[in-house]
């Protein structure tokens, strides 16, 4: 097979070899894993395993295998040269002073590969991009990829199993907080890329009027404190807003298609949110909508546009892995990937242009 895939539960000294033993000798390996597993040793392990691998990982929340959803495992991909004839990865320190080393690395790929990054087929070429969840840079390492490529990078932040302590990515055996890692592959049969999230527009709309960027908080939403505007919209008492913060969250509207922003909290008056939201965005507020049904819908549909995909990265946010374990549906979401070798984990967040939330971001490999 072009694309396998492999799942561990144990700990991380031999993990390298036994992920060896079920992927063979692939050009790409791509791993999530829980932080149980200690991320630097896991990191050195597969990258000894696969000594002429293009290697990638970062810790997560929960984890996704064909079929199923998993808690604190190991799950990885690995990809044949018939899939991705060409990987370049780079791990990307310090994001949240600067983000000038996506410059320099794609400026070295540049030499590598020959062509401008801003020239390189995006119906060819798909970019992989994993950010340290708890960093708060994900809007300027997106921001800068979209200066420089026209190429789309999917991925997700990384996780710590909802401690919200630390997390980790790695590329090429080196682990890294406060870091992101790159990576580009060249794919000759190409591949689709599949957004989903479970809401709908409601008539409602708020417009953050007063925002404090970097704290990632909207202090007034149509000139009023903010959460006496966004209760109102939802026609409930402000003190109990933040019960609604997981059924009801914002959209940006994009072709009738909303890019979710996820309150995280209430905090005095203000609404704190867990990807940035910009003064003058105007916000759909949003109702929710069934996860296993949409999800369903939208690999299906995919599905039927590539017959014979052989793989599926999932990017899948942790607030819909949390609603699944409260609604009793985690067994009936891994059902959904049955049908394609699929590996994936619980994310701090979603990327696809930008920094979203409550979203599953899919990569579909033909």
């Amino acid at each position: 097979m072009a694309i396998k895939v492999a799942h561990l539960t144990n700990g991380t000294v031999n993990a390298g070899a036994e992920l060896a033993a079920q992927l063979g000798t692939p050009a790409v390996v791509v791993y999530f894993a829980s932080p149980k597993h200690d991320p630097q040793a896991l990191a050195k392990s597969v990258a000894a395993a696969f000594p002429a691998s293009t290697t990638l990982g970062c810790t997560s929340s929960g984890e996704l295998v064909s079929g199923s959803m998993t808690k604190g495992a190991i799950v990885a991909m690995g990809f044949d040269a018939d899939v991705v004839s060409r990987a370049e990865v780079e791990l990307i320190p310090d994001i949240k002073a600067s983000v000038d080393g996506i410059n320099r690395t794609f400026a070295a790929w540049e030499s590598r590969i020959g062509t401008k990054m801003i020239d390189l087929d995006p119906e060819r070429w798909i970019g992989l991009v994993l950010v340290d969840g708890l960093s708060g840079a994900e809007e300027r390492v997106m921001d800068r990829i979209g200066d420089l490529t026209n190429v789309n990078f999917i991925g997700g932040s990384a996780g710590d199993d909802v401690a919200f302590k630390e997390t980790f990515v790695a590329a090429a055996g080196r682990t890294q907080s406060n870091a992101a890692v790159l990576a580009l592959f060249e794919c000759p049969n190409g591949f689709d890329v599949i957004k989903t999230q479970s809401f709908h527009a409601s008539r409602h709309f708020l417009v953050p009027t007063k925002v404090d960027k970097a704290a990632r908080e909207v202090i007034e939403f149509n000139g009023r404190p903010a959460v006496a505007a966004y209760a109102e919209a939802l026609g409930v008492k402000p003190d109990d807003l933040a019960g609604q913060f997981m059924a009801h969250p914002l959209g940006l509207m994009i072709g009738g298609e909303p890019f979710v922003r996820s309150p995280q909290q209430v905090i005095g008056d203000k609404v704190r949110f867990y990807c940035g939201v910009d003064e003058g965005m105007k916000l759909a507020v949003l109702d929710s909508t069934g996860i296993v049904e949409d999800t369903t819908s939208a690999l299906g549909s995919a599905l039927k546009r590539n017959p014979g995909a052989r793989g599926l990265l999932n990017f899948n946010c942790i607030l819909r892995t949390l609603e699944l374990e409260a609604t009793g549906q985690t067994d009936e979401y891994g059902k959904v990937f049955d049908a394609v070798p699929t590996v994936g984990f619980s994310t701090y967040g979603e990327e696809y242009i930008g920094h979203i939330n409550q979203t599953a971001t899919m990569v579909l490999f033909r």
